[in-house]
């Protein structure tokens, strides 16, 4: 293992929240255990494969990425580490956690989220002399603000500099579709996929495992066992999760918290200030203010 230039997160830390403020970027080694489960976060997330093989279910697919392969994954997409015996035990990645606000402040004039929800696929093999120079960006703003006698407002400045030429570059290249995964190389998973679109269809309504298993045609046994292998998750915390993420959207687009948990199918407001506090640090109300602000 080479020595590394940004903190290394070790593979048994589960922390899926940022310790900045605005951005951060580790280094990743071997097989993880804590992003084996489906899980989705308020920030965007970028992977970028330095060595070995490393494969990520994203909302119903299965992306298998290997050495110069990059993974963009928008905000509250689901997503989860899927372990394959005997081929992540040499994977080294680059990860990079990013605010949409911070994004935002680094320019006015070029939309540099866009990368993150373009049509298609989230993964990319980009050319590998293009691919070297984006992610020579990210060393060199590490290097150049950390220098002895940088200044704490020089550091500042280099790493919006930096920051800013990776992410013009990144949204450049993502812009040309012949750098997505192709079709053959998307997996798609047919039990998620039904899960998926029958709670999204049902949200404002009591939701069942017997209405999930009819509506993949498999019995209820096999489908609790086949869904838990799949997402890490068990049915009922999956749909929880589905429903929290709704309701979300539905605060920060103005929607009044008294409706919020009616339309995302809670059985009664304390079930869902108890699931959202519990999931998310704070309550309705708090939320709610902070995307006002």
């Amino acid at each position: 293992m080479r020595k590394s230039v940004f903190p290394v997160m070790e593979a048994a830390d589960e922390r899926q929240y940022m310790l900045q403020k605005d951005f951060e970027i580790v280094e990743r080694y071997g097989v993880p255990t804590g992003a084996m489960q489906m899980h989705n976060h308020g920030f965007y997330e970028l992977m970028y494969i330095k060595e070995g093989e490393y494969a990520c279910f994203v909302d119903n697919c299965l992306y298998t990425l290997r050495k110069g392969d990059f993974l963009l994954i928008d905000r509250d997409r689901l997503h989860h580490y899927q372990y394959v015996e005997k081929k992540h035990e040499k994977c080294e990645r680059l990860l990079v956690w990013v605010t949409k606000e911070y994004l935002q402040q680094l320019s006015a004039e070029a939309d540099l989220t866009a990368c993150f929800s373009q049509k298609g696929a989230p993964a990319y093999h980009f050319p590998g002399n293009q691919s070297r120079r984006l992610i020579s960006f990210l060393y060199w703003m590490k290097e150049s603000a950390w220098e002895e006698g940088t200044q704490e407002c020089e550091r500042k400045l280099l790493e919006r500099t930096y920051l800013t030429l990776f992410f013009v570059m990144l949204n450049r290249l993502c812009r040309q579709s012949v750098f997505q995964f192709s079709m053959d190389e998307v997996m798609p998973n047919p039990l998620t996929e039904k899960v998926f679109d029958y709670i999204d269809a049902h949200i404002a309504e009591p939701i069942t495992v017997e209405d999930l298993a009819g509506a993949t045609a498999l019995s209820k046994y096999y489908f609790l066992r086949s869904f838990k292998e799949l997402t890490g998750m068990t049915v009922h915390d999956f749909v929880v999760t589905k429903r929290l993420m709704r309701a979300c959207r539905l605060i920060a687009d103005g929607e009044p918290i008294a409706q919020v948990w009616m339309s995302c199918g809670f059985s009664d407001y304390s079930s869902f200030f108890r699931n959202f506090k519990k999931t998310y640090g704070m309550s309705p109300r708090e939320f709610k203010n902070k995307c006002e602000k």
